[in-house]
């Protein structure tokens, strides 16, 4: 397939997704969604150019809505499996299976850095902790000099630890 035949597969699943941010969720949903499809849109083989439309789109909100807890009542915005499927007419194992795979082929996970929404970034359990001498320990209980070298290094997406040795 082309590259103007992708980029119009691109705009159509684009053009679903924003459809449903915009009826179910929110704009960040939209911005996450849209960002993840320009991923795909750049792998050696595009996976999105086969297919149909409605699948990807599905799978995409699934695949947000999973490593953000989109699931879960407790959280905002909530939507349920079902929403989504009725929404693009898709049944719960494709949009599954599609899910998996663009986690899988993307390796996204919770809190993962670029496709978490802000909440969950804030929320990152992991984000207080650092390696010092092979021990896990709070960031708080380091001197702040070296609070603010993690601050920096994870600020252009490096990960530190320390030796004291």
């Amino acid at each position: 397939m082309d590259k103007e035949n992708i980029q119009q597969r691109q705009q159509i699943i684009l053009d679903l997704v924003r459809e449903f941010c915009a009826k179910k969720l929110n704009e960040e949903y939209f911005e996450l969604s849209e960002r993840l499809v320009q991923k795909l849109g750049r792998k050696r083989n595009v996976p999105f150019a086969t297919g149909q439309p409605e699948v990807w789109a599905a799978g995409i909100i699934h695949a947000l809505g999973t490593i953000n807890f989109l699931f879960d009542k407790s959280f905002e915005p909530y939507v349920s499996v079902n929403d989504i499927n009725l929404f693009f007419g898709t049944s719960k194992s494709t949009t599954g299976n599609k899910s998996n795979q663009i986690r899988n082929m993307l390796k996204l996970d919770q809190w993962d850095d670029e496709f978490s929404t802000k909440k969950m970034q804030e929320s990152n359990p992991y984000a207080k902790l650092v390696m010092v001498d092979g021990l896990i320990m709070s960031l708080d209980m380091l001197p702040e000099e070296q609070q603010e070298m993690v601050r920096q290094a994870r600020a252009q997406g490096k990960d530190i630890s320390f030796t004291t040795r």
